[in-house]
């Protein structure tokens, strides 16, 4: 059982959800605090995003208890609601309507006075650099960009919670480093941010993960520890053609695990010291003396795959 404190923000127990015969959340516990950047990272299906529309009070759990800023959210998720900004994947804006009309809808949506409304939007545009575009209908605006209008759009209220759902699934590599820049100082101003990523890069940049598969925590801690907790050795192997490389690695002795990542593996080994050498003997035999093996410092995917080959 989990204890709720005063710095506790975001708060499940036993958090479950079924769609007929399938669990797609099995009691999920979290304890979020003020200020905290949360992650929760999984495949497609693991449960993420049941997890946040329930964290929202859109989705009402089969069994668990959720506190968001105090509130009950199952008591009163409308009370709730008031705490919290909720972006899903697939945020409603109105593309036939400019970016200053959207952020004026979504304002008058949520009762924001208009001087205060004026000024906080003014604020955020400038922040997410959409201020030039004020004037430019919605439905023109790139990816990057509606997401970063629909972020602006999910704070218009001052929320003290912001869920988002896989906010930059889509989103170029300059608009991700934008939408990231925003986070960070949200987080500077004590907006606790809990969000769902396909990212592993995102991911490190989160100050605790809870790892998902099938509905079920794995792991949750910070991104360092979670990588402390590898099992096994990592080694890295440059090579011209890392896919047949796997198929010469996989099932050797002390390899605990393959993973392609790009023009190189990640091996995962019991003892890196005994394993380089034996490897490196391997792949001459194959006629392969050109692989570079060196010990390499594990990622969050590593960390994931290693997990989910021994407990899925």
């Amino acid at each position: 059982m989990m204890a709720e404190t005063g710095g506790i923000v975001i708060f499940s127990e036993g958090l479950s959800k079924s769609f007929g015969p399938v669990m797609a959340v099995r009691k999920v516990d979290l304890a979020v605090s003020r200020g905290e950047i949360f992650g929760l990272v999984g495949p497609d299906g693991a449960g993420k995003t049941t997890i946040m529309r329930m964290l929202a009070g859109v989705l009402r759990p089969d069994e668990g208890r959720i506190v968001v800023d105090g509130v009950d959210v199952g008591a009163n998720a409308e009370g709730a609601k008031l705490h919290l900004s909720y972006m899903p994947q697939r945020f409603g804006l109105y593309e036939d309507l400019t970016v200053a009309e959207n952020i004026f809808f979504y304002g008058e949506l949520f009762s924001v006075q208009r001087g205060e409304r004026i000024a906080r939007s003014k604020e955020l545009l400038e922040a997410a650099g959409l201020l030039p575009f004020r004037r430019r209908l919605a439905g023109q605006l790139s990816g990057g960009m509606k997401q970063k209008l629909g972020l602006v759009c999910a704070l218009i209220h001052t929320p003290r919670v912001l869920l988002l759902d896989e906010p930059t699934t889509g989103v170029d590599p300059v608009s991700r480093r934008d939408f990231w820049a925003i986070l960070y100082n949200l987080r500077e101003t004590g907006v606790t941010i809990l969000l769902s990523t396909a990212y592993m890069d995102e991911a490190e940049r989160c100050s605790r993960l809870a790892l998902l598969h099938h509905g079920e925590v794995r792991q949750c801690d910070t991104p360092a520890r979670i990588k402390q907790a590898m099992p096994g050795a990592l080694l890295a192997i440059v090579s011209p053609d890392p896919r047949s490389l796997r198929e010469i690695i996989s099932g050797q002795p002390g390899v605990l695990g393959v993973l392609l990542m790009g023009d190189r593996l990640h091996v995962r080994v019991d003892d890196p010291g005994r394993r380089i050498s034996e490897l490196r003997t391997l792949l001459a035999g194959y006629g392969v003396a050109e692989a570079d093996i060196q010990a390499a410092e594990p990622g969050i995917e590593d960390v994931f795959v290693a997990l989910l080959g021994e407990t899925a």
